[in-house]
C-alpha cells in the first residue's frame, strides 16, 4: 500500500512539474532525435545569422537537459556554476539535447572557465561523439543564484567572443534560488548582438526584479543583447529518466518546505526592499525642494517597480505558507480522523470488558 501511495505522489509531483513548464510530449522517433550531419553542414555553410543578428527566435530544450542544468546551479548554492549544451539547428531554431557540467571556481557573481575546464570539455565532446552521439556544443549555460536571468558585462563579453568564433552559439542563465522560490524553471536563453549594431526599439521588455546592487550592470547592458523563446519537450526515453529522477526525489520535494528553504532568499528581498525604498525617498525629497519634474517622475518610476517587487516577495510567502497549510490538511488531519475510529474501537473493547468484568462479578454473587 504504501509503495502504491509513493508512486501516486511520484506521479503528481512529476506531472505538476512539468504542467508548470509547459513540457511537450514527443515521439522518440521524432525528427527532433534524428541527427542529419548534411543539414547541420549546409547551414554552417550559409551563416544565416550573419544576415540577420535576430536569425533565432526560439530555443528548445530536453526535459532532461533541463533538470541537469536546474540540479548543477542547485548545487551551487549561492556560487555560480557553469557548463555546456549539447544540441544542433533547425531553421531559426536551436535546440539542447544534452549538457554538461564544467569543472570551474566561481563566485557569487561571476564564473570562469580555465584551462583545465577547455580540456574537460574537448575530451567530453570527443567521448560523446565516439558513442554515437553527433550533436556538438552549441552553447554555455551558467546561474544567478538570487538576482534574475539576464546578461551581465563579462557575461556579454563571453558570448560575444563565442559568437565569433564557434557560431551558432546560445547563452543559458538561470536562477536556481528564485526557481526553489516560485517553483517554475527561471531560466533565460540570449544571444548579442555584433558590436556596432544598433538594436530596433521594440518597447519594454518583460519586467523582472533586479537586486539594488546589479541594476547599473543590467542597465548598461541591456541593449547587447536579446532572449529567444524557451520552451521544453520530452520522449519516451526521456520519460524513463525522468521516472527513475522522481521515484528518488520526490520525498524529498514533499516533506520540503520553500519558507524555510528560502528563508535567506526573502531576507534577502526584504533588505533590497529597503534599500531601494530609501533610494526612491532620497529622490522625492530632491524633487521636492528643487522642483523638478523629471526627477519626481523618475522617483514615481522606481517606487513603482518597488511595489511590484513587494507584491511578488509577498506572493511567494503566501504560496508557501499556502502549501504548507495544505500538506498539514492533506497529512495531519487525515492522520488524527484515522485516528479517531481506532480510538473510538479502543474505548469501546475497554468499555465491553468492564461490562463483562461485573456480569462475571454478579453472576458469582447470585451463585454465593
Amino acid at each position: 500500500m504504501a509503495s502504491g501511495s509513493g508512486m501516486s505522489q511520484t506521479e503528481i509531483a512529476q506531472k505538476t512539474w512539468e504542467l508548470t513548464n509547459n513540457v511537450q510530449s514527443m515521439s522518440s522517433l521524432d525528427e527532433i532525435y534524428q541527427y542529419d550531419p548534411k543539414q547541420q553542414q549546409d547551414i554552417l555553410d550559409a551563416k544565416p545569422w550573419d544576415k540577420d543578428p535576430n536569425f533565432f527566435k526560439q530555443i528548445k530544450i530536453s526535459a532532461l537537459a533541463l533538470l541537469k542544468m536546474v540540479m548543477h546551479a542547485r548545487s551551487g548554492g549561492n556560487l555560480e556554476v557553469m557548463g555546456m549544451m549539447l544540441g544542433k539547428v533547425d531553421g531559426p531554431t536551436m535546440i539542447v539535447m544534452d549538457v554538461f557540467a564544467l569543472p570551474v571556481e566561481g563566485t557569487e557573481t561571476r564564473v570562469n572557465a580555465q584551462s583545465q575546464a577547455y580540456e574537460y570539455m574537448s575530451t567530453y565532446v570527443n567521448s560523446a561523439k565516439e558513442v554515437g552521439r553527433q550533436e556538438n556544443v552549441i552553447g554555455w549555460y551558467h546561474s544567478h543564484p538570487g538576482y534574475g536571468c539576464w546578461l551581465s558585462g563579462i557575461d556579454v563579453s563571453t558570448q560575444l567572443l563565442n559568437q565569433n568564433y564557434q557560431e551558432p552559439f546560445v547563452a543559458i542563465v538561470i536562477d536556481p534560488i528564485r526557481t526553489m522560490s516560485s517553483g517554475k524553471v527561471n531560466i533565460g536563453a540570449f544571444r548579442t548582438y555584433p558590436k556596432g549594431y544598433k538594436p530596433p526599439d521594440d518597447g519594454p521588455s518583460e519586467y523582472q526584479t533586479i537586486p539594488l546592487h546589479k541594476i547599473e550592470d543590467f542597465g548598461v547592458h541591456c541593449n547587447q543583447y536579446y532572449s529567444l523563446d524557451v520552451t521544453y519537450f520530452k520522449s519516451s526515453l526521456d520519460k524513463r529518466l525522468l521516472d527513475s529522477l522522481w521515484n528518488k526525489y520526490w520525498v524529498n520535494t514533499l516533506s520540503s518546505s520553500s519558507l524555510l528553504t528560502n528563508a535567506e532568499y526573502t531576507t534577502q528581498q526584504i533588505c533590497d526592499l529597503s534599500d531601494k525604498l530609501e533610494t526612491s525617498d532620497s529622490m522625492s525629497c530632491r524633487a521636492l525642494v528643487a522642483q523638478l519634474d523629471s526627477v519626481d517622475r523618475k522617483a514615481e518610476d522606481k517606487l513603482s517597480r518597488v511595489t511590484r517587487d513587494s507584491c511578488k516577495t509577498t506572493m511567494e510567502a503566501l504560496h508557501g505558507l499556502m502549501a504548507q497549510v495544505i500538506k498539514d490538511r492533506i497529512f495531519n488531519q487525515v492522520a488524527k480522523l484515522g485516528a479517531q475510529p481506532c480510538a473510538a474501537a479502543a474505548a469501546e473493547t475497554d468499555a465491553n470488558g468492564e461490562r463483562k468484568t461485573e456480569d462475571i462479578s454478579m453472576d458469582e454473587t447470585t451463585e454465593a
